[in-house]
């Protein structure tokens, strides 16, 4: 049997474009400074979109269960 994707599904997953985007747009975030604990900004907005990307992740997952 096959599962009809309804309208309301299909928004959900355009959440996880987001952090596609966000991570593609390297100019935005191709700095050494400012350093956030020691850490130069390129690798803290890249580690802080794993976070966000899990998140988005289990919340579609969640709603769409």
């Amino acid at each position: 049997m096959e599962k009809t994707v309804s309208r309301r599904s299909r928004w959900w997953n355009l959440l996880l474009f987001i952090p596609w985007v966000a991570v593609l747009w390297v100019p935005f975030y191709a700095t050494a400074t400012p350093s956030i604990g020691g850490f130069p900004f390129f690798y803290f907005y890249q580690f802080i979109w794993i976070v966000i990307s899990g998140v988005l992740t289990a919340i579609v997952y969640w709603i769409l269960k």
